[in-house]
């Protein structure tokens, strides 16, 4: 591999087991929200305990997230510098509306929902957890605006040598950015409703105490997850719309469409190959296309079996393969994201700036070095989040630590009353 394959790789990884984190974040931070607000309002002890049980997780996975999305940040400045320098000016700006605004809000809302137990009022609470979700999905569109840009730049001029900003609305209502945001949200909720409903299947399965709980929560997850496929499905349709010429004519598999998307752009630009790498592009959309197959034809009969009281209780086969299908979102999601971004290839920024252009002056032996860094603490990451996940999933509401104290229960401090 050359030192640019290199430099791709590296981002591929690093940015691929980030949106694993985002994704579940997302969803799990949406069904959290909803089953606090009727804890809230029906002070239900149960749905009470089920707001802490997935909170916890929810706060794993964000946690270990962070760290993965601030390697990236600082990957855009040191093997990007090419990138960034050219049109730094143009989708820089979303990139920091969604640091200043979405993540910091995001973060310190999150602050007072976990430290806010048994000190803000229930409905100053409920509200810091809604403001946590809606800044999350601030922050996931802002992130899809700049990747919008990349995949078909708009209201920019080229200017000195550098891409400037004209039109920021054009911009942030860029058809690319637009479906690509509730696409992912859609992927995201379906990733947080198997979630749920894998992990409430596994304690059915294992007739753990909580019961209740966990049969309320399974229902829940396969209530979400269901049309979420749908939803998801109807705005994947719509971005095979606004794909590439050169996409779409690989995608497409026409010979004659792939000789013109070819010449076009040559004829723009020199000569070179601007066509994706093909194997790629069909192994990406197929490994979704099929993930999504399973997950919608899972969660249609998901949704009669649960229906049957006796069947949420006892059927352990049908829990079992539900725990197996958590990890089938993610491989969808993942399958997208190689679908889309390989698909852009070889440009950076699509039609203005090739990936070789945008990487930093760096070595092949520098490459290396960071490669093996990055992949060892990304490594390291996934594997710390997934075995806190496991366990604090294992354990129970009965292990949980947020919120130990029931909400509405008298506390000796003075409350913040808002």
């Amino acid at each position: 591999m050359d030192t640019v394959d290199l430099a791709r790789l590296q981002f591929a990884l690093t940015a691929g087991a980030h949106f694993l984190f985002v994704a579940l974040t997302l969803g799990l931070a949406t069904l959290v929200a909803v089953v606090q607000t009727w804890a809230t309002l029906t002070r239900d002890p149960v749905h009470l305990r089920m707001t802490r049980f997935w909170g916890q997780l929810y706060i794993i996975n964000y946690a270990m997230g962070i760290a993965t999305g601030l390697v990236m940040e600082f990957q855009l400045g040191l093997t990007w510098s090419g990138l960034t320098e050219f049109a730094g000016n143009t989708f820089g700006a979303s990139l920091a509306i969604e640091t200043l605004v979405a993540f910091f809000l995001e973060s310190t809302f999150l602050g007072l929902w976990i430290f806010g137990w048994n000190k803000l009022n229930r409905w100053a609470h409920l509200a810091a957890i809604w403001v946590v979700t809606l800044t999350a999905y601030a922050s996931a569109f802002w992130i899809l605006v700049s990747n919008g840009f990349l995949q078909h730049p708009v209201g920019y001029e080229l200017a000195d040598g550098v891409l400037r900003l004209t039109d920021f609305g054009a911009m942030v209502a860029n058809p690319t950015a637009q479906v690509a945001f509730f696409h992912v949200l859609g992927g995201a909720m379906v990733t947080g409703g198997f979630f749920v409903a894998g992990v409430s299947a596994y304690h059915l399965r294992r007739r753990t105490a909580e019961q209740d709980l966990f049969r309320k929560s399974l229902r829940i997850g396969i209530g979400v997850a269901l049309p979420a496929t749908l939803f998801t499905a109807t705005f994947g349709g719509l971005g095979f719309e606004t794909l590439q010429p050169t996409k779409a004519a690989v995608w497409s598999g026409s010979a004659s469409r792939i000789a013109a998307a070819q010449a076009e752009l040559a004829a723009a630009h020199g000569p070179g190959d601007y066509l994706p790498p093909a194997g790629w592009v069909h192994a990406g959309a197929m490994t979704m296309l099929i993930a999504f197959a399973v997950m919608f034809f899972f969660a249609g009969l998901s949704a009669v079996l649960m229906l049957i009281r006796p069947a949420v209780r006892s059927l352990r086969v049908w829990h079992w393969l539900l725990t197996l299908m958590i990890p089938v979102p993610f491989v969808a999601m993942l399958g997208g994201w190689v679908f889309r971004e390989m698909g852009r290839q070889p440009w950076a920024v699509y039609g203005l700036l090739t990936t070789a252009e945008a990487m930093s002056p760096l070595t092949q032996t520098q490459m290396r070095v960071s490669l093996t860094a990055f992949v060892t603490v990304f490594a390291a990451l996934i594997v710390t989040n997934y075995v806190l996940l496991a366990r604090a999933a294992r354990r129970g509401p009965d292990a949980v630590t947020l919120g130990d104290r029931p909400i509405d229960t008298p506390s000796t401090e003075p409350a913040l009353s808002l």
